[in-house]
């Protein structure tokens, strides 16, 4: 009895040191642990972790350290020592834009490598509900905002700006100190696609654009009519959703008319979706009958039959730049402010020559 009782301790008292042991392994491993593996200071592994002022050997080195230790930064610890919460806001002005899906997406993933978290926030469109949105995202305490703007010209973004690091991607935030701008050369953009319609006969056309009543004078409905004057074209402009039913009954009403445009330029790819659809649901040929143009060149652009010929803003960059200014903006140490991304137009089989009927009807 007393040799099963002492067999019985002997096995508890191993089975608490192999506890302790998985207990042990399972301890989660600290900075100063991986620091002490590289030789280099905790600032230092910080930072490289985070992807910031250190060579890409020094980050390679520390992440491989850091995994081999089974170092994952604890995001409590963190807020409670730096104040910083390690999330950033992510405002699109409307993810029914295939485009915004994609920028906002990919911005989530870059962010990731920065120890950095996304919170993705969709304004549906609605500019009022950008602004709420975005005040909803500064009182939960990110550390930082990224925004593509509906309004750029509302007065709210000052006292935004203010109180958080602003990023904004398209537009400049006119009443606002962003912290950093990502902007688009819309003039050359514009021009860009104009010019090729132009060039292939296009006289009168129509601009989809997702700008609405409440937010006139954006950059790029303004050099539209602009170009249009200086190339002496016949331009509508249309308000449009991005929603593929919405332009495409958009797209619908401005091709029933008797004096139809030869060609449709969309401020957005999602639009030109729909311009495809009204088309075909009118036995309209692309480019035969009509020549369509976009403004983003998703990928999905490349898969249409015909190929959407549209314009290229690089799509990576632009995610690589809004990423590293909100970083350095959180960190406090901003380099460039405004960095301003050149267009390319990819000319693909959606445009033609303007049709022969066209010629005619505007001869007469």
């Amino acid at each position: 009895m007393l040799l099963a009782l002492s067999v019985t301790v002997r096995r508890k008292r191993h089975g608490l040191v192999r506890l302790d042991r998985v207990a042990e392994s399972r301890k989660r491993a600290t900075l100063r642990e991986v620091a002490e593996a590289t030789g280099l200071s905790t600032a230092a592994v910080s930072y490289a972790l985070r992807g910031l002022q250190v060579s890409k050997e020094t980050e390679q080195r520390v992440r491989k350290a850091a995994a081999e230790l089974g170092y994952e930064a604890d995001p409590i610890a963190r807020a409670l020592a730096s104040g910083r919460t390690s999330m950033v806001g992510l405002l699109s002005g409307s993810l029914e834009d295939l485009w915004q899906q994609q920028l906002f997406f990919g911005t989530g993933r870059e962010l990731q490598t920065k120890d950095l978290y996304a919170l993705i926030l969709d304004a549906g469109g609605d500019p009022a509900r950008e602004l709420t949105l975005a005040k909803q995202l500064r009182d939960q305490r990110v550390d930082g905002l990224i925004v593509s703007p509906l309004d750029p010209s509302a007065e709210a973004w000052r006292e935004l700006a203010e109180s958080l690091p602003v990023v904004s991607i398209g537009d400049s935030l006119r009443n606002a100190r962003a912290a950093g701008e990502v902007l688009f050369d819309n003039r050359t953009g514009v021009t860009l696609a104009l010019e090729h319609l132009h060039e292939l006969g296009h006289r009168r056309i129509s601009v989809l654009t997702t700008t609405r009543p409440s937010t006139p004078d954006r950059p790029a409905d303004t050099y539209v009519l602009e170009e249009a004057d200086r190339l002496r074209l016949d331009v509508q402009v249309l308000a449009s959703p991005t929603s593929l039913t919405e332009a495409t009954a958009v797209a619908t009403e401005a091709l029933s008319g008797a004096d139809r445009p030869s060609a449709l330029f969309c401020l957005s790819d999602s639009i030109a979706y729909g311009c495809y659809a009204a088309a075909r649901e009118q036995d309209l040929d692309i480019p035969g009958d009509l020549s369509i143009v976009g403004y983003d060149d998703h990928p999905v652009s490349r898969l249409l039959s015909p190929a959407l010929t549209t314009v290229d803003w690089d799509i990576d960059s632009i995610i690589r730049s809004a990423t590293q200014l909100v970083v350095t903006a959180i960190d406090g140490k901003p380099r460039r402010r405004r960095i301003v991304k050149s267009p390319t137009l990819r000319q693909r089989a959606s445009t033609g020559p303007r049709a022969e009927a066209h010629r005619v009807d505007e001869s007469t």
